[in-house]
């Protein structure tokens, strides 16, 4: 029973510890993920789990560990921010695999992608031709960036001479059937009027409704359970 207790301490511990470390690394160890920041995610969640296991290693050995590898990412996240030849050799460098419509065999044999892989991101950003593209990029994340040939490219309002509608960002009133009282004061409206839109389409409940947004001048997106 002990073990378990211990086991409970050490894991609670650690996931604490990791969630802080993780809140001073920053965003980019998830949305910009290099090779290197995905070796260190591996080995610093390793570090939690095989201490977990380790009878011979107390919890705060397990702080310890995650602290210095949190702070040697942080270090180099420091110098990479600051040198770009640090951050080449950290993070590498974005390779153009399709160069003025042409593919790049070189920088495709170096970033190891061959020509299924390339159709597969390509067909990702809704392209399934290579001669529709003028340049792609292979960034240091895995994802591909592409630019069109003029001749493919869809065409803009400014091209058809179209006056552009002012956007906004729709806001989220409902969510897993919770309403999201802040956003619909943030928006300016009240109860009455989201029950007055829901009587609208005929529903007479919020407990009917999954999820719903809001834009101004559009009416309420509703999906219903």
């Amino acid at each position: 029973m002990m073990d378990y207790l211990i086991m409970t301490v050490e894991l609670l511990g650690g996931y604490i510890f990791l969630f802080v470390v993780v809140k001073i690394l920053g965003k980019t160890q998830i949305s910009q993920i290099t090779p290197f920041d995905f070796i260190s995610a591996l080995v610093l969640g390793e570090f939690v789990g095989s201490a977990v296991f380790d009878k011979n290693i107390n919890l705060l050995k397990v702080l310890f560990v995650i602290a210095m590898w949190g702070l040697l990412i942080y270090i180099t996240e420091t110098f990479t921010q600051k040198s770009r030849r640090m951050r080449y050799l950290f993070e590498g460098r974005p390779s153009i695999i399709i160069n003025r419509g042409h593919l790049d065999w070189k920088a495709m044999k170096k970033n190891r992608l061959d020509i299924d892989q390339l159709q597969q991101l390509l067909r990702s950003k809704d392209i399934f031709s290579i001669k529709e593209v003028e340049y792609a990029i292979l960034e240091n994340n895995g994802s591909l960036n592409v630019l069109r040939k003029h001749s493919f490219d869809s065409p803009t309002s400014a091209d058809l001479k179209v006056k552009p509608e002012k956007r906004f960002i729709p806001l989220t009133f409902i969510s897993d059937g919770e309403v999201l009282w802040e956003n619909i004061k943030k928006a300016g409206l009240n109860k009455s009027w989201l029950q007055k839109q829901l009587a609208n389409k005929n529903i007479s409940t919020l407990e009917q409704v999954s999820y719903a947004e809001w834009e101004p001048d559009k009416s309420l997106y509703i999906q219903k359970y």
